[in-house]
């Protein structure tokens, strides 16, 4: 089966409205950037129209392109004090170390969950949050299942793994070259993606009945595609495709963080 990521996220969205048309005073997402590129900027303004949309009030601090590590954290400290919540979008121009300029948000106001160590009850990174998600909708039990999870980044891989754990799964983490991926892909019950790599999982690599979370992303004859051969989704009991799956739950799961955030300080 198909997740439909876009009416999952619409449904986020709505909730999102009501949350904030409730809310004591609106929140307030400060992002800061740095040097932003042409798509980054693009990104940008669609996440500001669709905060404001929503009643978020969005600030946006473009610091210029010969701008240090440490001016980037000087512009987190003296955002907080007016932030429900901050993002720092990356990437970020070399020179700036992104390690300590992400350690530098305070738990309390990172939208993204960088900080996010799998602790039950914390905010969840979005990537992680749209899993959690889909799986509350089709009723799926992590516990004592076998998760294969593909990359070790600090979007998807890292943060899903700790999920996972946390939530009783016995999870194996793989990369691109883990001699062993095609057999400890092919005895998992959930399959994690987030690498980079087209046709990274085939449908020879999965069981029948498999749980799919395809939160890859690259570029292939100039489409969008995830990490997962599209006909995986044959063999799969949940499958979330690229684009239209996960993609579209991640700025409405910033959202939804930020008014968590808001409500815990």
């Amino acid at each position: 089966m198909l997740v439909d990521g876009k009416a999952l996220a619409a449904t986020l969205l709505s909730e999102v409205k009501v949350a904030v048309a409730n809310s004591p005073k609106p929140p307030h997402l400060v992002v800061l950037t740095c040097a932003p590129n042409f798509e980054t900027k693009k990104y940008l303004a669609l996440k500001q129209a669709k905060a404001e949309s929503l009643g978020i009030v969005v600030s946006v601090e473009v610091l210029p392109e010969d701008a240090t590590t440490a001016d980037m954290c000087a512009a987190i400290t003296t955002a907080l004090p007016t932030a429900t919540g901050l993002i720092v979008q990356l990437p970020l121009p070399a020179q700036i170390d992104t390690a300590t300029v992400l350690a530098a948000v305070p738990a309390s106001h990172d939208v993204d969950a960088f900080s996010y160590s799998g602790a039950l009850g914390a905010v969840l990174p979005p990537v992680v949050g749209a899993i959690a998600r889909i799986a509350e909708v089709y009723n799926l039990n992590w516990a004592g299942k076998r998760v294969a999870v593909f990359g070790q980044g600090r979007l998807v891989g890292k943060p899903a793994a700790a999920f996972a754990t946390s939530a009783g799964a016995h999870v194996t983490v793989l990369t691109e070259t883990s001699t062993d991926a095609r057999e400890v892909a092919q005895a998992a019950d959930i399959i994690i993606l987030g690498v980079g790599v087209p046709n990274l999982l085939t449908p020879d690599m999965v069981k029948e009945g498999v749980v799919v979370f395809d939160a890859g992303a690259s570029e292939d004859g100039g489409l969008l595609v995830g990490d997962a051969d599209p006909a995986v989704a044959s063999k799969a009991a949940l499958f979330t495709p690229v684009p239209g799956g996960i993609g579209p739950m991640t700025i409405a799961l910033l959202f939804r963080n930020l008014l968590e955030l808001q409500k815990r300080q």
